[in-house]
């Protein structure tokens, strides 16, 4: 069933898309908080060899759920335009939820390099889905507000994975590391419940049958659509430059300055993702305020930018002091929310969906030839050095992108391609 568009900001679709991102996020950070755990522990896959184990979780199951994101961002994109979006919501959640609880079970590198691409395949959906539907059910000059609703709700998952971690919950005789992702998966089936819920898209209603809808080819028949899509997909690099690897590697960073007591991946990604639910809904806010996207963008990078240099390059300082520092990156960093809106607001209701949930796996796709990067120039010069290179190409292309695009606040979603 469809309804009207809608003013109202905190209306039931808004809330049960922004609950799906938060297990969405709590899946994605779990893994990068508990997976060496759950390589080394014996009811996991028992390695022991602290090489051999970096080696599994950076350079192989990391990269297996990447992959099935991108394969998933596709697949989804394409469903939505041709089934609809509320049926991503559906089988997106399920996907993954199945995926969190057979992850509490893995006792190969194969069984878990299936469940990790599994996992990814599902969590591919959410994201965009969420943000498209959203969109085409939200009045022009409201649907910011609900977006930014979405990825805030969605910032505080990464929260609650990193507490969950960091208190070792356990029951029925499993170890922390599998009870977390049960709890991801029994969160999942029980939001699904939700989602019966929530209303269709109107505008996607209204579209005729056609080859048209859905075509993934039509983002790359026309030149300016083209670029328009590269520009997207880049404008949120840095995000993913800052979550992938200023991050998830915070106790290198840590020891480069140094901060003598140990740093925490765990409480890193905590300090980053409030951050960032916060930034979030603070760029959410000015951009309804300034009326525009553009613009916000362009603060967001340059406080990203200085932040980073700051984090890089600062003095040694206490790991309280690290981990606010950590804080203000994530919310230098939180314009997520806006990145995915703009995604969706240039493009036509026919391939809106195929738009919107393959450019931020794209983006997070792109953690893949970052990481590499940053790891060759790291191993072969130093943490500063590639540092400044890979971060700056990321800022580079995404300030470059976001001067390319026109500004769609308040643009009417109503056509086609």
């Amino acid at each position: 069933m469809s309804k009207p568009l809608t003013s109202k900001v905190l209306n039931s679709t808004v809330i049960v898309a922004g609950l799906g991102y938060f297990v969405d996020i709590y899946d994605l950070q779990l893994f990068n908080i508990i997976g060496k755990e759950s390589i080394q522990s014996p009811a996991g896959l028992n390695v022991s060899d602290p090489l051999q184990v970096a080696n599994l979780f950076d350079n192989n199951l990391f990269y297996w759920q990447m992959a099935g994101m991108l394969v998933g961002g596709l697949f989804w994109g394409v469903y939505g335009d041709r089934k609809g979006r509320k049926s991503i919501l559906f089988g997106s959640i399920l996907m993954y939820s199945l995926a969190n609880l057979l992850n509490a079970f893995v006792t190969t590198v194969e069984q878990y390099q299936a469940v990790r691409f599994l996992a990814g395949l599902g969590l591919a959906g959410e994201l965009g889905a969420a943000i498209t539907l959203v969109s085409e059910i939200m009045t022009k000059e409201n649907r910011g507000w609900g977006t930014a609703i979405i990825v805030t709700l969605g910032a505080l998952g990464a929260v609650v994975a990193a507490i969950i971690a960091n208190y070792k919950i356990a029951f029925w005789g499993l170890e922390a590391w599998q009870t977390a992702y049960i709890i991801g998966g029994v969160l999942g089936l029980l939001l699904l419940l939700l989602r019966f819920g929530t209303f269709e898209s109107g505008m996607f209603e209204k579209l005729e049958k056609s080859s048209s809808r859905g075509n993934f080819f039509l983002l790359f028949q026309e030149r300016e659509r083209f670029f328009k899509y590269l520009h997207c997909i880049s404008i949120g690099l840095p995000v993913w430059f800052v979550l992938g690897t200023l991050i998830k590697r915070a106790p290198g960073y840590a020891e480069h300055i140094g901060v003598t007591t140990p740093i925490s991946v765990a409480t890193a990604v905590m300090m980053a993702y409030l951050g960032l639910s916060i930034g979030d809904l603070i760029s959410g806010f000015l951009s309804q305020v300034m009326r525009s996207r553009r613009k916000v963008v362009l603060i967001y990078l340059g406080l990203s930018m200085g932040t980073t240099l700051v984090y890089i390059f600062s003095p040694a300082m206490s790991a309280s002091a690290f981990y606010i520092l950590i804080f203000i990156l994530g919310v230098s960093t939180g314009y997520w929310a806006l990145f995915v809106t703009i995604a969706s607001e240039q493009f036509g209701t026919n391939i809106r969906a195929t738009a919107t949930t393959t450019v931020p796996n794209f983006v997070r796709g792109a953690v893949i030839p970052i990481g590499i990067s940053f790891a060759a120039l790291s191993a072969s010069i130093n943490l500063v050095t590639a540092t400044l290179v890979v971060g700056g190409v990321c800022f580079g292309l995404a300030v470059f992108s976001i001067l390319s695009l026109p500004e769609t606040f308040g643009k009417s979603l109503d056509y086609l391609e």
